[in-house]
Order: C-alpha cells, then sequence, then structure tokens
C-alpha cells in the first residue's frame, strides 16, 4: 500500500484588497523544520519559521499575523522592493542625456521605488512547484514611467527551499527601453524569534566589506569615495556584537541613528558569495547570507518607534529588528564611480540571494571565523 506524499507547498486566502482582488498566501514547507510563508502582496516573506540548536521552531522575521497590518502602514515587512531599492538624490537622475524625474517620497529624494512601489502591489502567481525544492513565482508588470521610471519592466521572483535549513531568493527583470533596476528583499530578521521581546542588540553580526558609504542627514552617500571600515564602528570584518559599538560617538552613527549604511561587498558576480554572518546566543540560531550583488544594506531597526503592533500584537520598537539587505548601491544613477544598476533592452536583470541556517552551542557564536572580505583584510 502505497503512503500518500505530504505536500510540500500549500496555498489559502490572506486578505483582499479595497478593490475586492484576493490576496493568497503559499507556504513552503522543508523536510528539516524550515518553514516560508509568502503572500502575494508586495511578493513578501510574511514568516519564516526556523528550528533553533534544540528543534524548536520560531518566527524569526517581523510583520503582521493579518493582512490588514499590511495594509494600514507602509513599512516594507519582508517587502520586494523596487523598482530602485534605497534612495534616489533628488527623486531625479540623468538617462542617456535625459533628464528622469521620479516621485519624490522621503523629503526630496526617492525612497524604495516611490509612492506606490512594488511593495504595495499584488503580484501574480505564475508557477507553484512542489516536491524536494518546493517553489513559489510570483510576477509584476510594471508599467512606462511608473512612479516616472522609464520602459515596461517584466519582473518575476522566485522563492525556494533549496535545502532543509536553505531558502534562496531568485529576482529578474527585463525591460523595452533602457532604465535602472535594483530590486530587493526588505525582510527584519530577529533569530530569537519575532515574538520573542529580545532586541538584536546582542546579536552577532560579521559582514565581508572593507568600506562603507558614508551619508549625509537624508541618508544620501557623500560626495566622496567609499570610507574603510579599520578602526571604524563599521568594521564587522571578523565580527562583533551589534550592540557594542552602536552607542559609540561616531559622526555617521549619529547621523544613521545607528546602522543604515551600504557595505561595499566584492563587484557583482553571477554566483552568490557570502557576504554576512548573523548568530543569536540564546536560540543558537544562525543565518549566512549569500548574493552576488555589490552592496548590502545593514539597517538596526533605528526608526521602529514603538507606534506598531506586530506578530502577537506586540509593539515594535527600535532595535527589535536588522535588515540585511543585498543591493546596489543607494543613489547609483547620479553616480558614475558607482557600480551601475542601468538595464537596457535585451538584458537580464539577475539577483540571487540564499539564506542559509545553521546552529551553534550557547556561548560560542564569538568563535565562529570571520567572512572573507573582498580583498581578504580584516582578521
Amino acid at each position: 500500500m502505497n503512503t500518500p506524499s505530504v505536500p510540500r507547498v500549500t496555498r489559502s486566502r490572506f486578505g483582499v484588497l479595497p478593490d475586492g482582488s484576493e490576496v493568497e498566501r503559499i507556504v513552503l514547507h522543508a523536510a528539516g523544520g524550515l518553514e516560508a510563508r509568502i503572500i502575494t502582496y508586495g511578493a513578501s516573506l510574511q514568516a519564516l519559521l526556523v528550528p533553533d540548536a534544540t528543534g524548536h521552531r520560531d518566527d524569526i522575521v517581523l510583520g503582521h499575523d493579518a493582512f490588514e497590518g499590511y495594509l494600514a502602514r507602509r513599512q516594507f515587512f519582508g517587502a520586494t522592493v523596487g523598482r530602485y531599492a534605497n534612495r534616489i538624490a533628488g527623486a531625479r537622475f540623468t538617462l542617456d542625456g535625459t533628464e528622469v524625474q521620479l516621485a519624490a517620497n522621503n523629503g526630496a529624494n526617492a525612497l524604495h521605488g516611490g509612492l506606490e512601489g512594488f511593495d504595495r502591489r499584488n503580484w501574480r502567481i505564475v508557477a507553484i512547484e512542489d516536491g524536494d525544492h518546493p517553489a513559489v513565482t510570483l510576477a509584476y508588470t510594471s508599467a512606462d514611467g511608473e512612479e516616472g521610471y522609464p520602459g515596461t519592466l517584466e519582473v518575476e521572483v522566485t522563492w525556494r527551499l533549496t535545502g532543509p535549513m536553505e531558502l534562496s531568493l531568485d529576482m529578474s527583470a527585463r525591460t523595452d527601453r533602457p532604465t535602472v533596476v535594483n530590486l530587493n528583499n526588505h525582510s527584519f530578521f530577529n533569530l530569537a524569534g519575532a515574538r520573542s521581546g529580545r532586541s538584536i542588540l546582542d546579536h552577532h553580526l560579521t559582514v565581508a566589506a572593507d568600506h562603507f558609504l558614508a551619508v549625509d542627514a537624508g541618508a544620501i552617500p557623500l560626495p566622496q569615495p567609499p570610507c574603510a571600515v579599520a578602526d571604524t564602528p563599521f568594521d564587522f570584518r571578523a565580527g562583533v556584537v551589534i550592540g557594542a559599538r552602536i552607542r559609540n560617538d561616531h559622526p555617521q552613527l549619529r547621523v544613521g541613528r545607528g546602522y543604515d549604511h551600504n557595505f561595499c561587498l566584492a563587484p557583482p558576480s553571477l554566483e552568490p558569495r557570502l557576504a554576512a554572518r548573523l548568530a543569536e546566543p540564546t536560540s543558537g540560531r544562525v543565518l549566512e547570507l549569500f548574493t552576488n550583488q555589490p552592496g548590502l544594506q545593514v539597517y538596526s531597526g533605528n526608526f521602529l518607534d514603538g507606534s506598531t503592533a506586530g506578530k502577537g500584537g506586540r509593539l515594535y520598537r527600535q532595535s527589535d529588528a536588522m535588515c540585511l539587505e543585498p543591493h546596489a548601491w543607494p543613489d547609483t544613477p547620479n553616480r558614475p564611480d558607482f557600480p551601475t544598476a542601468r538595464l537596457a533592452p535585451g538584458e537580464v536583470y539577475r539577483h540571487t540571494t540564499l539564506y542559509r541556517f545553521t546552529h551553534v552551542i550557547h556561548g560560542a557564536i564569538e568563535t565562529q571565523s570571520a567572512v572573507e572580505s573582498p580583498e581578504g583584510a580584516g582578521r
């Protein structure tokens, strides 16, 4: 007698938009206990359940239990961000000799795609794959001129469980006119659990970057080369507890109210490389992040102010979570000295991020090996 196989993918209704269209949730189940819940609204990672060192599972990303929370206030919890993640100065840039005027939604600047970015769109489900490596592919068509960006952009995002403790994110885009593209996932991580009540200040962070971008009061990169991390609170090459230096009297920590900076990784590549490691002492959970992107925005949840009730009704406060956002450097369209974000017809934008989870025994986090920086410096 054959035993029926247990589905690795389930699909259900999560909410309804004001226009009556349905928001769906797709749940991917891995044999090792990893579970990723993706909603079509914003192609968002709504929940990520990860076992700790004892096998107990917790949801480790901030967000909401019900759809109404996502609709009520825009905070990018787990969302796919585009057409351009992070900021563009003055909400304008010049492309092939033509000035492009964007929607300004962050003072005078454009942030995370504008007034109604990809995070506020209900994406289409174009494929669901069951089996050993369950996956869902979502698609969105960004019209020519949307938020001011030129060209019709066809975007696909695939979430896949590539192993018992591994979640991959692949993004691709094609355009019919020259444009700029910089996609990103904006998950807020707390490896102790989204409902734990613990901050991320005791998390241990390692980042493979010898340089970071100093910014002005509007979080726009200053008109100077990247700054060396050596002998600054931004040196995470050998790993350090986040809270150890976040209150240091460094001008860039004052400007950002903590960490909210782009770390300069190795040049873009086809294959993802280890960019960061985040470890939490009580659960023993370790997140290793691999990416093919040139930058990693490290954000310590500085603007979570207790005004939002999230999962379990818990108020989200400063440093309750950390974002590790691989993408192009901010304001790249205005900075020819930065790695380009230009996409032309016939080209394919490809962004790959891999989240790999492991465990360490209690008290052993500080012994983890350092992440290799682009030039192999800083041990």
